[in-house]
């Protein structure tokens, strides 16, 4: 499955003004069918197709799921937990991906690097 490129380019930006992250420490990564976005070994976030992968760890995933646009990442055919993707219609401002690459960032942050 390939992936939106213009979609893959905002959160390049996005990544890019973010102090907390180096630009050595974000890695992008061809997985999934789309394209991930690693920072400090971890994967954060990604898209497939029009949608966002976001990893937003086990704890926060049943109340994510729970939100408009979210639904199971079930790439495998079995739920992958702490992992959602967000429909397109979910990222169509800059403020709703602003908010869903911080989500991804916080869990990915609050894990020790690879």
């Amino acid at each position: 499955m390939a992936y939106d490129e213009g979609i893959a380019e905002r959160i390049r930006e996005r990544l890019a003004q973010r102090e907390d992250v180096l630009d050595s420490q974000i890695v992008e990564k061809k997985m999934f069918g789309g394209l991930a976005f690693m920072v400090r070994g971890h994967m954060a976030c990604g898209v497939v197709g029009d949608e966002l992968m976001v990893r937003v760890g086990p704890e926060r995933y049943e109340q994510t799921l729970a939100e408009e646009h979210a639904r199971v990442m079930d790439f495998t055919g079995k739920p992958l937990r702490g992992l959602v993707y967000v429909e397109a219609e979910g990222i169509a401002s800059d403020e709703d991906l602003d908010a869903w690459v911080g989500r991804a960032l916080s869990f990915v942050l609050s894990l020790p690097p690879k």
